[in-house]
């Protein structure tokens, strides 16, 4: 497909990323969970059918994370302006995806890819709407900052928001399914149980109760 797909992330430093967290996690933890979900997040875009992968990044990415995705540093300024400048930079359609959702699949696109892969596709955008009133993904068949700056961003109305000046703007949107980010400790528990068997899984079991965590990892190993 003639696809970009961009990955904003953060390098993940202990007492820099998912602050939030701590507590009940400690800052190292927290990295870790962290790190856990950008991976997962990128991995799953490498299963995607696109032209080009972007690692969008504040910070330095590991070796491994950067493999098949041209590393990009983020532009300064607020939320609204750091999306607004992927569009901004972007040549054809645009997929926008957060490294806080690790148990995305492609099943959770697979809407977007047969609409916008199809002779006739029915939408200009498509957003994926988070639990906390925010967006997890944003699509754009034709990327433009201005559909973005302005837009209050980490809020619980940011993704209606977001939609709105979509809508407003002439757009027909397409919605993906709703996934939760991972923003407090309670939300990786949800998620671990959305992925059982998975690193991201053992790790918050490994959290909440060290002997938990073992046996399930012990048990999933033999």
């Amino acid at each position: 497909m003639d696809l970009t797909v961009a990955v904003i992330a953060k390098a993940c430093v202990p007492g820099r990323v998912k602050t939030r967290l701590s507590p009940p996690l400690t800052p190292e933890q927290a990295a870790s969970l962290a790190q856990l979900s950008l991976s997962r997040t990128l991995d799953t875009v490498r299963l995607l059918p696109a032209r080009d992968r972007l690692l969008v990044m504040d910070g330095t990415p590991t070796a491994r994370d950067t493999a098949q995705f041209t590393v990009v540093p983020q532009a300064a300024g607020a939320l609204d302006e750091r999306l607004a400048a992927i569009c901004d930079a972007a040549t054809g359609p645009l997929l926008i995806v957060g490294m806080d959702t690790p148990q995305l699949s492609t099943e959770h696109v697979a809407p977007l890819l047969r609409d916008w892969s199809s002779d006739a596709p029915r939408h200009e955008a498509w957003m994926g709407p988070a639990t906390d009133g925010g967006f997890w993904a944003l699509a754009l068949r034709r990327p433009d900052g201005a559909l973005l700056r302005g837009v209050p961003m980490s809020t619980d109305t940011t993704g209606a928001g977001q939609l709105a000046r979509l809508t407003a703007a002439g757009l027909s949107v397409g919605m993906l399914p709703e996934l939760r980010d991972m923003d407090h400790f309670s939300d990786a528990l949800q998620i671990a149980a959305e992925i059982p068997g998975t690193d991201f899984a053992f790790a918050v079991d490994e959290a909440s109760d060290p002997a938990l965590g073992e046996h399930r990892r012990a048990g999933a190993l033999r």
